[in-house]
C-alpha cells in the first residue's frame, strides 16, 4: 500500500493485511456483550467475599485467583472496545463500546478495592504462614511481601476512607490546568514559511519549532508563550496545589518526603533519583559542548531555545515502505536470538499491527493489548525514517509485553513505568547500530548520529532538568515556602542557564516554560525517562559487545514482568541503577556521538 496519495483512506479502503485483527480477542460484538455479562457475575461473586479473607488460606486463595480471573477478562473487554474505537472513531459501535468499557471497568475496580485494605488487617505473620503451608499460594508470595512493606504507610480504615473520598478532589489542580491549557488559551496567528497565516496550537508549536525558517521558529516561540503569560499566577496556583497535595499525602502516610512516597511503592531507592541528577549535572560541560557544535552546524552566531528542535544536519530524503521497514527490524534484532525473532514474525504475520492511517483513526502510535490478548501495535506509518524508528520503539514495548505475558502469571504479567522504556529504547539503539554499520552513506550517518544525540538530549538532559525542578518544588513546599509565579519562574530560569551553559541565549519567555509542562503534576514521573534510556543504552552495548551472555540476561529481563523489583530485574540483566555508573556510561556515549558527528560534519 502506498502512502503518497493525498487522500486519507477510509477504514474499509485499507487492505485487511495492514489492519489489526481484533477477532483474536472476541469474534464479534455479540461475544463481547456476552463476556461483559459473565464478568459482571464473577465480579459479584468476588465482591461477596468482602470481610471473609481472614478466615484462612483457602479463602484467601479463592479471592486472589478470582480477582486475577476478573482482572484478566476485564482488561480484554476494555482492550477490544478501545482498540475498536481507536482504529476508526467514525464508527459509532466502537465509540459506544469504549464508553461502556470505561465505566464498567471503573465500577468493577471500585467494587474490588476492598482486597488490599482487608489483607492489611491480617497479621503479616499469619499471611506468611498461610503462604508457606499452601503451595498454590506460593505464586503470590512476592505480591504479598510487597504489600506487607506498605503497612507502615497505610492508615486506619476511617482515615483511608476519608483519603479515598478526597482523591477525586486531589486531581482538581491537574484537571484545571488541562482545561485551561487545552480549551481556554487563545493562541495568536503567525505567518508560516510561505507567508500564509497559521494559528498556533500545542501540536503546531512543536512542528513549527522544526522549521528551517528561523523567523518562523522565533515567531512560534514568542507567540506560543504570549498566550500563557496572562495566566502565570493561575497556573502557579494549580501547580502549587498539586505539589502540596503530594507533600500532604506523604506526611499522612508517614513517609519522610514526597520523593520517598512516590518511589517507595515501586521499591525504588531515593538514591536513584539523586544519583541521576548529580551525575548528569557533573557532565553538563559535555552538553554545553554539543550546543556549541549544534550552533556551528546551523551556521548561527547565537543559539536560542527555538533553535534546539530544528535538524542540525540536512535531512535525508528516504522513502522506506513498510515491508522494507519490517526487513530492517528482522536484521537489526537478529542478534537477540531465535526466540525473539520468532515472536517478531508473529507480530508481522498474525495481524497484530495496525499499520496505516485512515479516516477516524487515532493519531500517533502506541503498544496495546493486555494479558491473554495479542500485544497489538497502532501505527500511522508514512514511509519516513522516523516511522521506521517508531515501529522499532513500539515493537520493543509489545515484545516486552509478549515475553512477560507468556512467561508470567497474571499477577506479574505487567511491568513498572521504571522499566517500561528500556525495551523500546534498546530496540532503537540496536536499529541505529545496524544502520550505521551496514552501508549507511555519510549523509545518513550524520542524520542517525544527530538523531541519537537528540534522543539523549531530550530524554536524559531535559528530563533530568525537569526532575531537578520537581525536587526543588517539593522540597520548598515541605519547608512551608510558597510556590509563587515569581519564585517558580526565577528558579526555572536559573536552572535553564545552569543546564544549557553559555552557548544558549536565554530569552525572557524561557523562565515561564514550567507553565506548559503537564508532567510536573505527575508526582516524580519524568526521571524514569532518563533512567530508562540509560539502562537501555547500557544493555544494548552489552548485547553488541558481549553477545550471547548479555542476550540471555536481557531475555530473562523481558520474561520477568513484575515478578521482582525493577531494580533487581535490571541488576540481574546487567545494569545497577542504584549506582551512578549507567548514567555516567550514557554520558560517555553521548560525548562519543558528538565527537563522531563533529568529525563527519567537518
Amino acid at each position: 500500500m502506498t502512502t503518497t496519495t493525498s487522500k486519507v483512506p477510509t477504514r474499509a479502503e485499507v487492505p485487511e493485511e495492514y489492519t489489526w485483527d481484533l477477532s483474536q480477542i472476541f469474534p464479534d460484538v455479540a461475544a463481547w456483550e456476552q463476556e461483559l455479562s459473565a464478568v459482571e457475575a464473577r465480579a459479584q461473586e468476588l465482591a461477596a467475599l468482602q470481610g471473609t479473607l481472614a478466615q484462612g488460606p483457602a479463602q484467601l486463595l479463592t479471592a486472589l485467583t478470582l480477582r486475577d480471573e476478573v482482572g484478566r477478562r476485564l482488561y480484554a473487554i476494555y482492550v477490544y472496545a478501545t482498540h475498536l474505537k481507536d482504529s476508526d472513531s467514525t464508527n459509532p459501535v466502537g465509540q459506544g463500546l469504549a464508553e461502556r468499557a470505561s465505566s464498567f471497568a471503573a465500577r468493577i475496580q471500585a467494587a474490588l478495592a476492598f482486597i488490599e485494605p482487608e489483607l492489611l488487617t491480617i497479621p503479616a505473620e499469619t499471611i506468611e504462614a498461610w503462604v508457606d503451608a499452601t503451595p498454590d499460594l506460593h505464586v503470590y508470595r512476592y505480591e504479598l511481601e510487597k504489600l506487607n512493606r506498605q503497612r507502615a504507610h497505610i492508615r486506619s480504615a476511617e482515615v483511608e476512607q476519608v483519603m479515598a473520598e478526597f482523591s477525586d478532589l486531589v486531581r482538581t489542580p491537574y484537571r484545571t490546568f488541562s482545561m485551561l491549557t487545552d480549551s481556554d488559551l487563545q493562541f495568536p496567528t503567525i505567518e508560516d514559511e510561505n507567508g500564509q497565516p497559521v494559528q498556533l496550537s500545542h501540536a503546531r508549536y512543536g512542528r513549527l519549532l522544526e522549521s528551517q525558517d528561523r523567523r518562523v521558529r522565533r515567531d512560534a516561540f514568542k507567540g506560543y508563550y504570549s498566550a500563557f503569560l496572562p495566566f502565570r499566577n493561575t497556573i502557579a496556583t494549580t501547580l502549587g496545589a498539586a505539589i502540596r497535595s503530594h507533600v500532604i499525602e506523604a506526611r499522612l502516610r508517614n513517609y519522610s518526603s514526597a520523593l520517598e512516597a512516590a518511589l517507595a511503592p515501586n521499591e525504588i531507592p531515593v538514591e536513584v533519583y539523586h544519583n541521576l541528577i548529580a551525575t548528569v549535572e557533573a557532565n553538563l560541560p559535555r552538553f554545553h559542548r554539543y550546543l556549541s557544535v549544534r550552533r556551528r552546524l546551523l551556521g548561527l552566531d547565537e543559539l536560542h531555545f527555538y533553535d534546539l528542535y530544528v535538524q542540525p544536519v540536512p535531512d535525508v530524503e528516504l522513502t522506506i515502505p513498510y515491508h522494507e521497514a519490517c526487513d530492517l527490524m528482522r536484521s537489526a534484532f537478529r542478534p537477540l536470538g531465535e526466540e525473539y525473532s520468532a515472536a517478531l514474525e508473529q507480530m508481522f504475520s498474525r495481524r497484530w499491527i495496525d499499520v496505516y492511517e485512515n479516516v477516524g483513526k487515532r493519531s500517533g502510535a502506541y503498544s496495546g493489548g493486555s494479558y491473554g490478548t495479542p500485544p497489538y501495535i497502532l501505527l500511522n506509518y508514512q514511509d519516513r525514517l522516523r516511522d521506521v524508528f517508531t515501529l522499532a520503539h513500539e515493537l520493543g514495548h509489545s515484545l516486552h509485553s509478549y515475553f512477560t505475558r507468556t512467561h508470567q502469571p497474571f499477577v506479574y504479567g505487567n511491568y513498572t513505568i521504571f522499566v517500561a522504556e528500556v525495551a523500546s529504547t534498546l530496540n532503537e539503539a540496536l536499529l541505529t547500530h545496524y544502520m550505521l554499520t551496514n552501508g549507511a552513506d555519510e549523509a545518513l550517518r550524520r542524520r542517525l548520529l544527530a538523531q541519537q544525540i537528540e534522543e539523549i538530549r531530550g530524554t536524559i538532559f531535559r528530563q533530568t532538568m525537569f526532575a531537578a525542578f520537581e525536587l526543588w518544588m517539593h522540597e520548598r513546599a515541605e519547608r512551608g515556602q510558597p510556590l509563587t509565579a515569581d519564585a517558580l519562574s526565577q528558579y526555572y530560569r536559573d536552572l535553564v542557564i545552569r543546564y544549557h551553559g553559555p552557548e544558549l541565549q536565554v530569552d525572557d519567555e524561557l523562565a515561564y516554560e514550567w507553565m506548559r509542562i503537564p508532567h510536573f503534576y505527575y508526582n516524580f514521573y519524568v526521571y524514569q525517562y532518563a533512567t530508562g534510556i540509560s539502562a537501555a543504552l547500557a544493555l544494548s552495548r552489552q548485547i553488541i559487545n558481549e553477545g550471547q551472555p548479555a542476550i540471555e540476561r536481557y531475555l530473562r529481563f523481558l520474561r520477568s514482568g513484575s515478578s521482582r523489583s525493577s531494580i533487581d530485574l535490571l541488576r540481574d540483566a546487567g545494569v545497577d541503577m542504584t549506582s551512578p555508573e549507567p548514567i555516567q556510561a550514557a554520558m560517555d556515549t553521548f560525548a562519543g556521538l558528538v565527537d563522531q558527528l563533529e568529525q563527519l560534519a567537518g
